[in-house]
């Protein structure tokens, strides 16, 4: 008997096709929830888009799913921890709409330049007003790129066609990378004032939200275009208004917004302002990929194959039960050091040493890769993608194997060299009794320690002196955060110390840099060590 497919909303013909030749293809109308959840038990995957919702209660309903497969980017209809916790299989399309954003970026900055919209909407009322909307041309311009992920680089690649000047912002590309593109990597600060054109392309995360605000686009030429067509919230709206009305910045382009949907914001009443409902996936051949990609994923999970596309396998193959408890850790580990780092360095090595250094311990080397770029990027890090982020941002990850003892069993280290020079290196280990398994952190950039890698931990680095331990609990008190364990270590008494802290709940970046400067900290980093 043919495993069945549900198909809950309109998928292209060509991925219909696909399915069609292995499976039972049958339809759903997704929205009508229960319609869907008496279609559910005898499915074997289930194939939606925006409109379907898989939670915890649909989940339930279909005993025999083993894919459910979003054709497009996102996954927020979708309970992942849920899935897997049933052992279901998700996947998606996370490369489906990249072209089609990139063009609506570009589309969005040609339009802000010539004044398409408003000359559009004057002649339509019945005006011939070619000097109100003479406009700018962008060959030999500047054009700054926030961001050098794969929409970033396709808008960058795309723009240097016209003869522009590429310089970009992203504290996570090497600068060999970017030269390979054409591009010259700056500060922030160095791309605002030197734009003439501005284009974002980051994922919206605590750190990138509001990254451009009122202090930001003061900063600006009066002449620049802005373009946001990544996510709502990394420019801040009224902010962005503020300086079009008063003739700080020339134009804007935006495609996305703080809450969605939205009809109304301080952005629509400006001439300069070209505005989008949030297209820059709306594209036929974006929907038609996300279609295909989805189609074949699924086709593959049902026939027993390597999915490249799931978002919640832990590996694509069988990993050997000695090296099996070190997989969280070296992910940790990779967290931890991109937090202790604040960038990712080009070269990483990930040195196993132990026991286990006699077994196959290459997926440790992803593992660690995972956890590098887990707090980066805009799109789930998985064993699958991992590999080809750090490809995009020319980082190399090696792993070298020393079947040597030492203090511990097996001690997994993280070491880089960044591009300031500085050298950072993190370590840990597992220690198993019965079932239970505890990581723990042993070493960062050379100070021992005994921590458990486990929460939201704090690292201060900073002059060692009396008072420092009371002032940071009391400022973390004042906002209710609760120090759940706190360790000093130092090499010498009056040198260089580090504090480590485990606490109860997230730290905005606020109220972390409030920390560090209470106490003169050198260095303050946040790593978030809690199951996704």
């Amino acid at each position: 008997m043919s495993a069945v497919v549900l198909i809950a909303e309109e998928l292209a013909p060509a991925a219909l096709d696909v399915l069609a030749t292995d499976f039972d293809v049958r339809h759903v109308d997704g929205a009508d929830r229960s319609a869907l959840l008496a279609a559910l038990p005898e499915a074997d995957a289930v194939i939606i888009r925006s409109a379907t919702t898989i939670d915890a209660e649909a989940l339930a309903a279909g005993p025999k799913l083993k894919v459910v497969a979003r054709a497009g980017v996102g996954l927020d209809n979708v309970d992942v921890p849920a899935a897997t916790a049933r052992g279901v299989l998700v996947v998606n399309a996370p490369t489906s709409n990249i072209v089609s954003a990139a063009e609506q970026a570009i589309a969005l900055l040609l339009a802000v330049a010539r004044h398409t919209a408003s000359a559009s909407a004057s002649l339509k009322n019945g005006e011939w007003k070619r000097s109100k909307y003479t406009g700018v041309e962008v060959q030999g311009k500047t054009v700054g790129v926030v961001g050098l992920g794969r929409i970033g680089v396709l808008f960058a690649q795309r723009m240097a066609a016209f003869g522009t000047r590429l310089i970009a912002y992203d504290p996570y590309v090497q600068p060999a990378r970017a030269a390979q593109l054409g591009v010259r990597l700056v500060g922030l600060d160095e791309l605002l004032r030197e734009s003439d054109f501005i284009s974002v392309h980051l994922p919206r995360t605590p750190e990138t939200l509001g990254l451009i605000g009122e202090r930001e686009l003061a900063t600006v030429k009066p002449s620049v275009r802005i373009v946001n067509a990544a996510r709502g919230g990394l420019i801040d709206e009224q902010a962005l208004a503020d300086a079009l009305a008063e003739g700080r910045v020339a134009g804007a382009g935006v495609d996305v917004f703080v809450k969605e949907p939205v009809t109304s914001s301080p952005l629509f009443g400006l001439d300069n302002v070209v505005v989008t409902p949030h297209l820059g996936a709306s594209t036929a051949e974006a929907q038609d990929k996300a279609g295909l990609s989805v189609a074949r994923s699924v086709q593959l999970a049902l026939l027993g194959e390597f999915v490249p596309d799931a978002v919640n396998v832990q590996t694509g193959g069988v990993v050997d039960e000695q090296v099996r408890p070190l997989l969280p850790l070296a992910e940790k580990l990779g967290k931890v050091f991109t937090a202790v780092a604040g960038h990712v360095a080009a070269g990483v090595t990930v040195e196993v040493r132990g026991e286990v250094a006699g077994h196959d311990v290459t997926v440790l080397r992803l593992a660690a890769t995972k956890g590098l770029f887990a707090s980066i990027v805009e799109e789930r890090v998985t064993y699958v993608n991992a590999p080809q982020l750090a490809a995009e941002r020319g980082v190399e990850v090696e792993l070298v194997t020393v079947d040597e003892p030492t203090d511990h069993v097996n001690l997994v280290t993280i070491r880089g060299a960044l591009p300031d020079g500085r050298s950072v290196s993190v370590a840990g280990t597992v220690t198993v009794t019965g079932s239970r398994e505890v990581r723990r952190l042993t070493e960062v950039d050379g100070f021992d320690l005994e921590l458990g890698a486990e929460g939201v931990l704090l690292f201060f680095r900073y002059a060692d002196r009396p008072g420092v331990v009371g002032s940071i609990g009391s400022i973390l008190g004042e906002h209710g955060v609760n120090i759940a364990a706190m360790q000093v270590a130092r090499r010498e008494a009056g040198g260089e110390a580090l504090m480590t802290l485990t606490v109860d709940s997230s730290v905005d970046a606020d109220l972390l840099s409030a920390a560090a400067e209470a106490i003169g900290a050198s260095r303050a980093s946040l790593a978030d060590l809690r199951v996704e």
